[in-house]
């Protein structure tokens, strides 16, 4: 397994919450499934944000890490996407480096800007000059969880320690001033599920140009057998209808890769990482409407039988680019 978040080679698995079940078994069937992956091989989990119950997310994906990292035997977990322009940069430094003491060399944050009119309204906020705070909030973030200009902070003990032991940081991004941005902050940068290889790959030559030597992360859906077709395109409607307009110009249908058989996935998914320039990958299997015991099974066997084989051929990849 990869040592640590969104390394080379990792194969990380998405983790959502169940939002028909009452909220203590969200959370109880969210904490089973990231034991389930860590069991079955995964390298780490990563949750994101949305708010309202909007399309199967929860508000608070930090929070969530640290209930997964609390029942996963090994591997690491990472709030990724959060949404950043909504909180004090220094604060989400702070409480992401405190998880890493409490669980050291196993904890990743990825950021977003954000799409969602409703989660700003909610947090009291506004989409106002929304680039340029994330840009700021991005680059204080990176440099504090390197243990980096502290400033007042420098009496904080878990933020000190970044310097010895920094906490690595994705950026997701759809264009190429974005992942110029995250190359010159020093964060890796995070595909979403939809983007084609084709784009994928010229904004990864981009952010590999601009001097980015951090993580290049795909996401991809992926399901073992027939998917669930109907609960996926309703999902992916619900994406389409506030994603930003650059965004659709360069989504394929809709990305999925799904078989019968383990090792045409496997095969599909080290070409994508392949096509795309990605180094590691990260797996979703849930949309609302799959069952805790569909998202369980479908766990354990992408774990046991995809990630390993697909971990080797993507860890080659990386020893022949670098």
């Amino acid at each position: 397994m990869s040592d640590s978040a969104f390394a080379a080679g990792s194969v990380s698995l998405r983790i959502y919450p169940h939002l028909d079940l009452p909220a203590p078994a969200i959370v109880e069937e969210l904490r089973v499934q990231a034991a389930i992956a860590a069991e079955s091989g995964f390298d780490g989990v990563m949750t994101s944000e949305h708010h309202g119950g909007f399309a199967g997310y929860l508000p608070n994906p930090l929070q969530v890490a640290g209930w997964l990292l609390d029942v996963m035997a090994r591997g690491w977990a990472a709030a990724c996407p959060l949404l950043l322009p909504v909180r004090p940069a220094a604060l989400v430094a702070e409480e992401v480096a405190w998880l890493a003491a409490r669980f050291p060399g196993r904890v990743g944050i990825g950021v977003a800007a954000g799409a969602l009119p409703g989660d700003f309204d909610v947090l009291d906020s506004t989409m106002h000059d929304l680039t340029a705070r994330f840009a700021s909030g991005l680059a204080t973030l990176t440099s504090l969880l390197r243990g980096e200009h502290l400033g007042i902070l420098d009496g904080d003990p878990a933020l000190a320690a970044c310097a010895l032991h920094p906490v690595p940081v994705l950026s997701a991004a759809s264009s190429k001033v974005a992942v110029r941005r995250a190359a010159a902050c020093g964060a890796g940068v995070l595909f979403d599920s939809l983007t084609t290889p084709h784009r994928c790959r010229e904004l990864s030559d981009a952010f590999r140009s601009a001097g980015g030597n951090q993580p290049v992360v795909l996401v991809r859906r992926v399901w073992a057998g027939a998917p669930p077709i109907r609960s996926v395109d309703a999902q992916l409607d619900v994406y389409r209808s506030y994603a930003p307009v650059i965004a659709p110009q360069h989504w394929g249908s809709d990305e999925m890769i799904s078989s019968d058989d383990t090792s045409t996935i496997v095969d599909a998914l080290v070409g994508v990482a392949r096509r795309a320039g990605a180094d590691a990958l990260n797996l979703r299997v849930h949309v609302p409407g799959v069952s805790p015991t569909a998202a369980r099974e479908q766990i354990s066997e992408l774990g046991t039988r995809v990630v390993g084989p697909v971990r080797d051929a993507l860890i080659a990849i990386a020893k022949h680019r670098a």
